[in-house]
């Protein structure tokens, strides 16, 4: 069993060994071209609060923080409770405060290959690769969350990005084990779908590698507009299968967790507050089931499905502008897939098959009561990831991922086969000098890459973009 605290001192010279190779790696990428992106603000569910609540280091429930472990899994779908005298908050010294706040000040490096800008003659627009790096920080997260009784659990989550703007990430309430089941228990607010593969969790931090690509793909509509000959015009209806939502969830779980059902309905604004778009209603559907498969580990397999519609006008305008909530002509799509996690002792990879259709009005950006225009269809097309993951000890993992995008059937058959495909590639490692049940902290470091085929913004050509990343990424 891991010592709780690791001294300094035993782990100094592992530090600065560290730190050698970061300072390589940060003086010679410094010298190379990037455009200047955001740097994703986190929101990752991992909070030290817990493992002090409980008196376990994090590594209890992380694999590698924030990544969770089988045990980190059951500790969370059975309402953050262990089932004994701790759970209910009146039995915690009257100090105990279950907050944690979390920030990641960072070096980053940022380049895409072809961004819109003035050309030397007046009016004309030219393509150029941008490159920009330095010293920034991410967005901040403060966490609380646990118990306000017994079998009644919360999530409030105020988020930042990096320049203080806040908003609320997660806001929600739960009914755990109702009648006693670990079947019945109901979520209502604002949450995280219950993706096995989570993006609030996820272990990578670049602007490119710190979401999923196929959590967030939309296909683009063609290679032309008008403000900009050969420019990618985009759908413009927003959804992301990462997107925290706004709903009631059932979830129900086996007592030993290795089977897993959650069924959502959600309000069709992508998790925005005030219902700003439709009076229109999704679902969300997901399944699990774990298996042991000798010494390598727990694995477990499944499939999950959003059924999802879109506003394409408005029924009411104010002086041109629609009247928020007042949209209508709701049209169709659909996300799905299947997910594998899969481990061969400190080794673990997660593969996803993901497939999405929209309706040929959204993806033509066509109002519903207009006709279609010619040629249009509705567009679909399949997905990919392999993660993987090596522990390569307690304090030190690797991590890689891939995800492809391939579109099998384009808005307008006139678009290129492969317009708007996919690649991205990321790698990197995160290093825990210390665990501890108080608080996380780690060393990342990461570089991601993506390429888009035709959506270079001028010349219709590809479109990539790479990322750097290093960073203290902490939590208390």
């Amino acid at each position: 069993m891991l010592q709780e605290v690791l001294t300094l001192k035993k782990h100094r010279r592992a530090a600065v060994a560290f730190l050698a190779v970061n300072s390589w790696l940060f003086l010679s990428l410094a010298l190379s071209p990037a455009f200047a992106s955001p740097i994703p603000k986190g929101n990752v569910h991992a909070i030290p609060a817990f493992a002090r609540k409980y008196g376990m280091p994090c590594s209890s429930c992380h694999e590698a923080w924030p990544k969770l472990s089988p045990f980190g899994q059951q500790f969370k779908d059975n309402g953050y409770q262990m089932g004994n005298e701790r759970d209910a908050p009146i039995y915690q010294h009257p100090s105990y405060w279950p907050v944690t706040f979390r920030i990641t000040p960072n070096w980053h490096r940022e380049n895409t290959n072809r961004v819109a800008v003035d050309g030397a003659t007046p009016g004309s627009t030219v393509e150029a690769s941008i490159t920009t790096h330095g010293f920034d920080w991410s967005g901040l997260d403060f966490h609380t969350a646990g118990t306000l009784a017994k079998n009644i659990s919360f999530y409030v989550l105020p988020s930042s990005d990096n320049t203080g703007a806040f908003h609320f990430e997660a806001v929600w309430g739960r009914l755990d084990n109702l009648a006693g089941s670990p079947w019945l228990n109901i979520k209502f607010g604002k949450f995280e779908l219950d993706n096995l593969h989570s993006e609030k969790r996820i272990v990578t931090l670049s602007s490119v590698g710190g979401s999923y690509q196929n959590y967030h793909f939309q296909p683009l509509v063609s290679p032309g507009s008008a403000s900009a000959p050969g420019a990618s015009t985009e759908a413009l209806y927003t959804f992301g299968i990462g997107d925290n939502q706004v709903g009631v969830e059932w979830m129900g779980h086996s007592a030993n967790d290795r089977t897993r059902i959650s069924a959502s309905l959600l309000t069709s604004n992508d998790g925005q507050p005030g219902l700003p778009t439709s009076r229109g209603y999704d679902g969300y559907f997901a399944a699990s089931r774990a298996f042991e498969a000798g010494s390598l580990g727990l694995q477990r397999v499944g499939a999950f499905a959003y059924l999802g519609q879109a506003p394409t006008f408005p029924q009411f305008t104010q002086a041109g502008v629609a009247v928020p909530g007042t949209g209508i002509g709701n049209k169709s799509f659909y996300r799905a897939g299947g997910i594998g996690m899969w481990y061969i002792k400190k080794f673990d990879v997660t593969t996803m098959f993901f497939h999405g259709w929209d309706s040929a009005f959204l993806g033509s950006n066509t109002p519903g009561n207009t006709p279609l225009p010619a040629g249009a269809q509705a567009p679909t097309w399949n997905g990919g990831l392999v993660e993987p993951h090596y522990n390569l000890n307690p304090q030190l993992i690797l991590i890689g991922r891939y995800e492809l995008i391939r579109m099998s059937r384009q808005v307008f058959a006139t678009n290129p086969g492969n317009f708007g495909d996919i690649d991205a590639a990321t790698g990197g490692f995160r290093y825990y000098p210390f665990i501890s049940s108080r608080a996380g902290f780690a060393f990342h470091t990461e570089y991601s890459i993506k390429r888009q085929r035709g959506a270079a913004p001028v010349s219709g050509r590809d479109l990539t973009s790479g990322s750097f990343f290093f960073g203290f990424d902490f939590a208390y």
